[in-house]
Protein backbone atom coordinates (compact mmCIF):
# COMPACT_ATOMS: atom_id res chain seq x y z
CA UNK A 1 0.00 0.00 0.00
CA UNK A 2 3.06 2.59 0.61
CA UNK A 3 4.18 1.74 -3.04
CA UNK A 4 1.06 3.36 -4.14
CA UNK A 5 0.16 6.08 -2.02
CA UNK A 6 3.41 7.43 -1.84
CA UNK A 7 3.36 8.49 -5.61
CA UNK A 8 0.23 10.03 -5.66
CA UNK A 9 1.27 12.21 -2.95
CA UNK A 10 3.98 13.33 -4.84
CA UNK A 11 1.70 13.84 -7.82
CA UNK A 12 -0.46 15.93 -5.84
CA UNK A 13 1.71 18.01 -4.28
CA UNK A 14 3.43 18.68 -8.33
CA UNK A 15 -0.34 19.26 -9.13
CA UNK A 16 -0.58 21.91 -6.48
CA UNK A 17 2.39 23.77 -6.70
CA UNK A 18 1.78 23.58 -11.04
CA UNK A 19 -1.95 25.47 -9.74
CA UNK A 20 -0.73 28.28 -7.37
CA UNK A 21 2.19 29.06 -9.89
CA UNK A 22 4.99 27.56 -8.61
CA UNK A 23 7.92 26.62 -10.42
CA UNK A 24 8.55 27.90 -13.25
CA UNK A 25 7.46 31.00 -15.17
CA UNK A 26 6.31 30.71 -18.69
CA UNK A 27 5.97 33.99 -20.64
CA UNK A 28 2.46 34.00 -19.76
CA UNK A 29 3.24 34.06 -16.13
CA UNK A 30 5.69 36.75 -16.13
CA UNK A 31 5.43 39.63 -14.12
CA UNK A 32 3.66 42.37 -16.39
CA UNK A 33 4.92 46.30 -15.68
CA UNK A 34 1.87 48.64 -15.57
CA UNK A 35 0.69 50.32 -18.40
CA UNK A 36 1.37 53.86 -18.75
CA UNK A 37 -1.52 56.24 -18.24
CA UNK A 38 -3.50 57.16 -21.14
CA UNK A 39 -2.69 60.82 -22.56
CA UNK A 40 -5.47 62.78 -23.14
CA UNK A 41 -6.54 62.87 -26.97
CA UNK A 42 -8.37 66.38 -26.31
CA UNK A 43 -7.11 69.40 -24.93
CA UNK A 44 -9.25 71.75 -22.47
CA UNK A 45 -9.65 75.14 -23.71
CA UNK A 46 -7.49 77.61 -21.13
CA UNK A 47 -9.03 80.95 -19.83
CA UNK A 48 -8.17 83.91 -21.48
CA UNK A 49 -9.39 86.48 -18.90
CA UNK A 50 -8.60 86.16 -14.87
CA UNK A 51 -11.67 84.89 -13.69
CA UNK A 52 -13.66 87.55 -11.36
CA UNK A 53 -12.90 86.74 -8.07
CA UNK A 54 -14.82 83.90 -5.50
CA UNK A 55 -16.97 85.46 -3.64
CA UNK A 56 -16.19 85.21 -0.15
CA UNK A 57 -18.92 84.55 2.75
CA UNK A 58 -19.41 87.55 4.64
CA UNK A 59 -17.90 88.13 8.34
CA UNK A 60 -19.51 86.18 11.08
CA UNK A 61 -20.58 87.92 14.33
CA UNK A 62 -21.97 86.03 17.27
CA UNK A 63 -24.41 87.84 19.83
CA UNK A 64 -24.29 87.57 22.85
CA UNK A 65 -28.00 88.35 23.41
CA UNK A 66 -29.16 86.05 20.66
CA UNK A 67 -26.23 83.52 21.02
CA UNK A 68 -26.32 83.10 17.22
CA UNK A 69 -23.82 83.83 14.30
CA UNK A 70 -25.40 85.70 11.99
CA UNK A 71 -23.70 87.40 8.90
CA UNK A 72 -22.25 91.30 9.40
CA UNK A 73 -24.63 92.72 6.44
CA UNK A 74 -23.83 96.08 4.29
CA UNK A 75 -24.71 99.27 5.73
CA UNK A 76 -28.10 98.80 7.07
CA UNK A 77 -30.39 101.98 6.82
CA UNK A 78 -32.58 103.23 9.12
CA UNK A 79 -35.25 105.12 6.62
CA UNK A 80 -35.42 102.03 4.65
CA UNK A 81 -34.46 98.97 6.63
CA UNK A 82 -35.05 99.84 10.72
CA UNK A 83 -38.01 102.43 9.89
CA UNK A 84 -40.83 100.39 8.25
CA UNK A 85 -40.41 97.22 11.03
CA UNK A 86 -41.16 99.56 13.90
CA UNK A 87 -44.12 101.34 12.07
CA UNK A 88 -45.29 97.86 11.65
CA UNK A 89 -44.35 96.15 14.73
CA UNK A 90 -43.86 99.15 17.43
CA UNK A 91 -45.29 102.76 16.49
CA UNK A 92 -48.75 101.63 17.49
CA UNK A 93 -48.05 101.08 21.13
CA UNK A 94 -44.50 104.01 21.31
CA UNK A 95 -45.52 106.62 18.93
CA UNK A 96 -48.99 106.59 18.27
CA UNK A 97 -51.95 107.50 20.29
CA UNK A 98 -49.93 105.79 22.92
CA UNK A 99 -46.18 106.27 24.26
CA UNK A 100 -45.84 103.37 26.64
CA UNK A 101 -42.80 103.86 29.00
CA UNK A 102 -42.83 107.11 27.42
CA UNK A 103 -41.16 105.93 24.67
CA UNK A 104 -42.39 107.34 21.06
CA UNK A 105 -40.61 105.01 18.09
CA UNK A 106 -41.82 107.10 15.31
CA UNK A 107 -38.42 109.15 14.34
CA UNK A 108 -35.18 108.77 15.27
CA UNK A 109 -34.75 111.46 17.38
CA UNK A 110 -37.64 110.00 19.75
CA UNK A 111 -36.00 106.63 19.46
CA UNK A 112 -32.97 107.97 20.36
CA UNK A 113 -34.39 109.89 23.28
CA UNK A 114 -35.26 106.53 24.81
CA UNK A 115 -37.59 105.92 27.31
CA UNK A 116 -38.86 106.98 31.33
CA UNK A 117 -36.24 104.11 32.05
CA UNK A 118 -33.44 105.43 30.11
CA UNK A 119 -31.89 105.03 26.72
CA UNK A 120 -33.39 101.97 24.85
CA UNK A 121 -30.63 101.77 21.86
CA UNK A 122 -26.70 101.61 22.54
CA UNK A 123 -24.90 103.06 19.70
CA UNK A 124 -21.90 100.20 18.44
CA UNK A 125 -23.55 97.42 20.80
CA UNK A 126 -26.65 95.33 20.47
CA UNK A 127 -26.03 93.47 22.79
CA UNK A 128 -26.21 96.11 24.72
CA UNK A 129 -29.43 97.69 23.48
CA UNK A 130 -32.65 97.43 25.69
CA UNK A 131 -34.60 97.29 22.59
CA UNK A 132 -32.59 94.17 21.08
CA UNK A 133 -32.52 92.49 24.54
CA UNK A 134 -36.51 92.69 24.93
CA UNK A 135 -37.17 91.35 21.10
CA UNK A 136 -34.70 88.65 21.59
CA UNK A 137 -36.48 87.54 25.11
CA UNK A 138 -40.06 87.83 23.12
CA UNK A 139 -41.15 90.36 25.36
CA UNK A 140 -41.42 92.74 22.73
CA UNK A 141 -43.52 93.31 21.28
CA UNK A 142 -46.31 92.20 23.54
CA UNK A 143 -49.02 92.18 21.02
CA UNK A 144 -49.30 91.20 17.12
CA UNK A 145 -46.79 89.64 15.42
CA UNK A 146 -43.19 88.86 16.96
CA UNK A 147 -40.49 90.29 14.91
CA UNK A 148 -38.89 87.66 12.36
CA UNK A 149 -35.60 87.16 12.76
CA UNK A 150 -34.38 88.71 9.59
CA UNK A 151 -35.87 92.01 10.73
CA UNK A 152 -33.89 91.35 14.38
CA UNK A 153 -30.94 90.86 12.34
CA UNK A 154 -31.40 94.64 10.78
CA UNK A 155 -32.18 96.47 13.90
CA UNK A 156 -29.24 94.84 15.11
CA UNK A 157 -26.73 95.57 12.10
CA UNK A 158 -28.04 98.46 12.53
CA UNK A 159 -27.49 99.16 16.19
CA UNK A 160 -23.83 97.60 15.83
CA UNK A 161 -22.96 100.04 12.98
CA UNK A 162 -23.82 103.26 14.85
CA UNK A 163 -27.80 103.20 15.07
CA UNK A 164 -27.33 106.31 12.32
CA UNK A 165 -30.20 108.39 11.35
CA UNK A 166 -29.41 107.43 7.66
Amino acid sequence: MKKTILPAIALLTIFIIAACGGGTSSPDTAPQTPPEPATPTETLPQPTDTPAPAETEAPVEETAASGVEAPVSATVSFANDVMPILQNRCVDCHGGRQKKEGLDMKTHESLMAGSRNGSVVTPGNADASLLVELIVKGDMPNRGDPVTPDELQLIMDWVNQGALNN
